[in-house]
């Protein structure tokens, strides 16, 4: 999937202008930025919830204009940000959405979309959640059980919005750690937005950073979460080090970056990278 001089804007106000991205398959990718940077409005564009002023979005080749509602929804499925549930919905009920586009008629489930709910319930370890009503789940569990819909969706592609804002430091490596997998061992292409560029770095096998909706770095995380694009894109200052454990990158920011003080102080010659200490022990 990729985008092409992709114009977005809300109005007269232009959010991203002459987007070129191409998403590689079969990879978890991270989208990083400052807030306000256009990382969700991306996400909107690209998944046809949002409609470009100018450019395109390419599916399968086509652009995503000349597929239907239902095609995109059986090739790609989203999950935006902090998504509510009606009132006393189940686990179960909620999961069993994602196989709306897949049915014919009246919507009425067959053996493959049961099989497909509770192959979905099982992944994300939602089984014994399945009666249980959604709003009585823990944070960490509510999430579960949307990305838990998701997969029931099938879809090839996976967007997610920002899905450890709002959770404790346990529940988004659960979050993270299930999308690694399902990445791994199901082959499916992920993109997620996230704030934590420590969390790119150890789960993502790609990272683009975006500054007022232009893309500054892409790549690996290694060649992307540098000091200059921490300067650049989040004004900050930071060491790099790198994670004994992983072999990635962890930034290690410590103040703002002021303008004249990065001007006045010359870019580091490239060096080895430190080890953390301690971070082993």
């Amino acid at each position: 999937m990729q985008t092409e001089g992709l114009h977005i804007g809300y109005g007269s106000v232009p959010i991203v202008e002459d987007l070129n991205l191409l998403l590689p398959d079969g990879r978890l990718t991270a989208l990083v930025g400052a807030n306000g940077s256009g990382k969700s409005t991306i996400l909107k564009a690209m998944s046809r919830i949002l409609k470009p002023s100018a450019g395109r979005v390419l599916l399968d080749g086509k652009t995503i204009e000349r597929h239907s509602t239902r095609d995109v929804a059986r090739q790609l499925a989203i999950l935006p940000q902090q998504p509510v549930a009606p009132e006393g919905l189940t686990v179960e009920e909620l999961v069993s959405f994602g196989r709306f586009p897949h049915q014919r008629g009246l919507g009425t489930m067959n053996a493959e979309d049961k099989k497909a709910i509770r192959r979905a319930l099982a992944v994300t370890g939602m089984e014994s959640f399945a009666d249980r009503s959604v709003d009585q789940l823990s944070g960490g569990q509510r999430q579960r059980a949307w990305i838990a819909m998701a997969i029931a969706q099938e879809t090839e592609l996976l967007f997610l919005d920002e899905p450890t804002t709002f959770l404790d430091m346990a529940h988004q490596l659960e979050v993270l750690q299930l999308l690694r997998r399902l990445n791994r061992e199901e082959g499916r292409t992920i993109v997620m937005v996230v704030h934590d560029l420590n969390h790119a770095s150890l789960y993502a096998d790609h990272v683009v950073a975006i500054q007022r909706g232009r893309i500054v770095a892409q790549g690996a995380p290694a060649d992307v979460i540098t000091q200059s694009m921490l300067r650049e894109v989040f004004g900050v200052d930071a060491e790099i080090v790198v994670d004994p454990r992983s072999g990635m990158p962890v930034c290690l920011p410590f103040a703002l970056a002021k303008e004249s003080y990065a001007e006045a102080r010359p870019e580091p010659a490239p060096a080895p990278a430190r080890v953390m200490a301690g971070a082993g022990a």
